[in-house]
């Protein structure tokens, strides 16, 4: 099942989503004070990572990661992305959609760090502090790897399980959750848009 970008009102409940997760105002909000016309998922992104500097700005950590820039963590992503033999730029686009870079992130479900692992998967993976940037990275990074190899090359198959756990994903490769074909959409958005600019 090929997910696509065809249902812009979904892609709006995910830019929402990321904006309440990086405390930004309603998009409403944000269109009237910045004069922001119907953007795509993208452009929004691009445009509050400008906006407020993302590539340069120094992110909070916890007690064991202390500060880390942007520029910092990936070096990170380099490296995993090496190791495990997955694109940096699909990495990073995870990252951006799972936490928008901010290592001490955890969700509603209690997924925590950049990548946002589950505790119980942080274990399987062999990682000690999912707070941690670099220990984060690499489980994150060899856990989609491992899904990659699961599903014979298929990205969207991968991160369909990565988001919604492999159980969930069909075998026709789709997902009963409609958040996670929005998450699938959004990552592979983001993905492609990284590839272009290297």
């Amino acid at each position: 099942m090929m997910f696509r970008l065809t249902n812009l009102d979904r892609v709006r409940d995910r830019i929402e989503e990321i904006a309440r997760k990086c405390g930004m105002p309603p998009e409403g909000e944000r269109r009237e004070a910045e004069g922001v016309s119907k953007d795509r998922f993208v452009e929004v992104l691009d445009s509050e990572r400008l906006k407020k500097g993302k590539e340069s700005e120094v992110l909070s950590g916890t007690k064991t990661a202390g500060q880390r820039s942007v520029a910092d963590l990936r070096k990170y992503t380099a490296r995993s992305a090496e190791k495990y033999n997955i694109d940096e730029e699909l990495i990073r686009a995870v990252i951006q959609v799972e936490s928008g870079w901010k290592p001490d992130a955890v969700s509603v479900k209690g997924a925590r760090g950049l990548m946002q692992l589950m505790p119980r998967t942080a274990t399987m993976l062999g990682v000690g502090d999912a707070f941690d940037p670099e220990q984060n990275i690499e489980g994150g990074v060899k856990y989609l790897s491992q899904l990659t190899d699961k599903y014979e090359g298929d990205v969207e198959k991968a991160l369909a399980a990565y988001n919604a756990g492999p159980s969930r994903v069909n075998s026709g490769g789709g997902v009963d959750l409609p958040e996670t074909a929005r998450y699938v959409r959004n990552v592979m958005a983001l993905y492609h848009r990284y590839r272009e600019e290297e």
